[in-house]
This record gives C-alpha cells, sequence and structure tokens, in this order.
C-alpha cells in the first residue's frame, strides 16, 4: 500500500479506477479512460485497481459498487464517483481539477 499512498501523494492528479474483471461497466471504461489519457496526457494518472485484488484499498475508500473513480492530487481527495461515464461527462467532471 505504500506504493500506492506515494502515487496519490504527486503533484500530477491521479485518477484511480476502482473496478472488478466481472464488471460489465467497468470494461465499457477501460477505452474511456485511453481516451481520457490521449485527451490530457502528463496532465492526469491513471490507476487501475482490481478490488477483488486489493480488498483493503477498496475497504480503506468505502468502494461499495464498480466501478468506481476517485481523482487525487497530493493525496487529497478532489471527486469521487460511481458509474461508468461516457468520455464527455467524465471530462466535464474532472477537467476543472486538472
Amino acid at each position: 500500500m505504500g506504493k500506492f499512498n506515494d502515487i496519490i501523494q504527486a503533484t500530477t492528479p491521479t485518477l484511480v479506477d476502482f473496478h472488478a474483471t466481472w464488471c460489465g461497466p467497468c470494461k465499457m471504461m477501460s477505452p474511456v479512460l485511453d481516451q481520457l489519457k490521449k485527451a490530457y496526457g502528463d496532465k492526469v494518472r491513471i490507476l487501475k485497481i482490481d478490488v477483488d485484488k486489493n480488498p483493503d484499498l477498496a475497504n480503506r475508500f468505502k468502494v461499495r459498487g464498480v466501478p468506481t473513480l476517485v481523482l487525487f492530487k497530493e493525496g487529497k481527495l478532489l471527486w469521487r464517483e460511481s458509474g461508468a461515464f461516457p468520455l464527455p461527462t467524465l471530462k466535464q467532471k474532472i477537467g476543472g481539477f486538472l
């Protein structure tokens, strides 16, 4: 968990995607997150966390449903929402933080 803490402490915003391999909406978000990375480049880091492989992290952030997206910068939680979003909606939701 130390590495995770180091990553979310960074000055570059980190969008954490809490997902599961069996989750349909999570699979829909994967290409959206790829497009987001292409659109924003180095302005954002995207970190995918499989809740089944990382239950301690999922519990720490009270992830009850997947996908849950959480945006951190310098260790602060800036934005959080569960569900799948199309790229324009996701950009609208987090663009102000980048």
